[in-house]
Parts: structure tokens; sequence; C-alpha cells
């Protein structure tokens, strides 16, 4: 009869493990699980560079350069920058982009001064300037970004806390790979069009 009440009792204990066991593990694999809908949400918006040479994602830094942030994606959502090129390219530095004025083959002279007629007030932070960062360009005055931008394809610290970085490409960095590497000329301008059209996906 003892024996028959112990084999009872571990049974009864094996059974409730395993159904410990079984919520542990379910709780542990869902861990992770967001709500549909709520991962979307809390990335925030994203901005898809469209090129013939392949499609690169930048997702946004708004906590620590929430203007620039704003102004890049409401000229975006204007199309500001769509059939603009990268008009400059360093390799082993940066692909910068973003100039109006090279919308017109034209006006080549002119591709590195034109803006969207106002400047940004610099939101420099302490973001360092890694490969696949998204950052702004200026000239001498530190508040006189617009629209013109560039992606770091090399690590390149000396810029710091120097230009805002805003952004980084999450997706699609080998594609600034292949532009960086476009034949060019004196003045680093690709010899071959590469336009762009940027999309904000909320």
């Amino acid at each position: 009869m003892l024996e028959r009440v112990q084999r009872s009792v571990v049974a009864a204990t094996l059974v409730v493990a395993v159904v410990l066991l079984g919520n542990w593990v379910g709780v542990a694999l869902g861990a992770d699980k967001a709500p549909a809908g709520e991962a979307t949400s809390k990335q925030g918006p994203r901005a898809i560079i469209k090129t013939k040479l392949g499609e690169m994602e930048i997702k946004f830094f708004p906590d620590v350069a929430p203007k620039h942030v704003e102004n890049f994606i409401k000229l975006a959502k204007d199309g500001f920058y769509n059939g603009t090129i990268f008009h400059r390219v360093i390799p082993g530095f940066m692909i910068q982009g973003g100039d109006p004025n090279t919308k017109d083959p034209a006006k080549k002279d002119m591709y590195g001064s034109g803006g969207p007629g106002h400047n940004v007030k610099a939101e420099f932070n302490e973001t360092p300037h890694k490969r696949g960062i998204v950052s702004m360009a200026r000239a001498q005055d530190p508040d006189s970004a617009g629209s013109q931008f560039f992606i770091v394809v090399e690590d390149s610290r000396f810029l710091d806390r120097k230009y805002t970085a805003f952004g980084e490409v999450v997706k699609g960095i080998g594609v600034a790979d292949k532009i960086v590497n476009l034949p060019r000329d004196a003045r680093d301008n690709p010899t071959e069009r590469v336009e762009m059209t940027v999309t904000i996906v909320e």
C-alpha cells in the first residue's frame, strides 16, 4: 500500500514538473514577441533610397538629432530628393548627395552648392561616424546644413561632434560601396549618374 502511494506521489510530481516546464518554455519562446504592429511602430519611420545599383534602408536618430530627422523626412515626402544624384564619391570615406542642382546635368559646375532654401541648426552629438552612418553635409558655418547628406563607407571618427549624424544604413550598405567605387573626375564627381528616389516608410 505504501509503495502504491509513493508511486502516485512520484507520478503527480512528474506531471506538475512537466506542466511547469511547458509554461516556462512557452514564456521563454514568446518573450520577444510583440503584438502585431507594435514592433513596426516602435522602430519609427525609415527612409528607402532607391538607385539603379540597389536600395538602402535608413533608420533615424530622432533622440539626438530631431530637427535634422524632421527636415530630411519632410524633404523626402515633398519629393525634393527624387532625381538628385550622389555627386561626390571618395573611396575609403563617403558618398554625398542631396543637392537639387544635380537634377540638371548641365549644372555640373554647381554641384555641391545647392540646398532647400533654409538651414538647420547644428545638432552635433556623440554618435560615432562609423561605417553606415548618415550625416549632414555643411559649409564652414556649423548651422549651414540644408539638404545635402553623406553616407560613411569607412569609419571616419575625425568627423565626430563636427557634423550632425542623424541616421544609419541598416540594409544595403553594399550599394554605397558600389557607388563610392564608380569612376570619378578631379572634383570627385562620379562620371556615371546614379539618381536616387527617397521614400519614407512609416
